[in-house]
């Protein structure tokens, strides 16, 4: 088992930038592939970007393409979500997501999941 903790989340201006970190505790000895996915008040939660355990590729969902970057440091075992050019939209609580045997985009297939960090973007 692993636990997932998120940070980093907060009120920002639109056109800002924040930092998401997820940190695992628990049985960190194994490798996952790393998942962030947000839901905004009062829709369904949505796949925002994965990084690799392996292969070191990362995907984006075409909304946060260009304005975030998923990476991980290995050395503190964490995987960060970098986010620029915040918009409005980009309102939601943010959830780190890993799993063992499973990269991409459904959430269902992700195992561990964290509480979730909120940003809200202000004018």
């Amino acid at each position: 088992q692993v636990a997932l903790k998120e940070s980093g989340g907060g009120l920002v201006q639109h056109g800002g930038s924040l930092r998401l970190s997820c940190a695992p505790s628990g049985r960190t000895d194994k490798s996952y592939h790393v998942a962030w996915f947000r839901q905004a008040p009062g829709k369904g939660r949505e796949f925002v970007a994965a990084t690799s355990k392996s292969t070191g590729v990362n995907i984006y969902a075409d909304s946060v393409k260009g304005r975030c970057t998923i990476s991980r440091d290995s050395a503190k075992n964490t995987v960060y979500l970098q986010m620029n050019s915040l918009q409005f939209e980009d309102t939601a609580v943010y959830y780190c997501a890993a799993a063992e045997g499973y990269f991409g985009r459904v959430d269902s297939a992700y195992n561990y999941w964290g509480q979730g960090t909120t940003v809200t973007v202000s004018p």
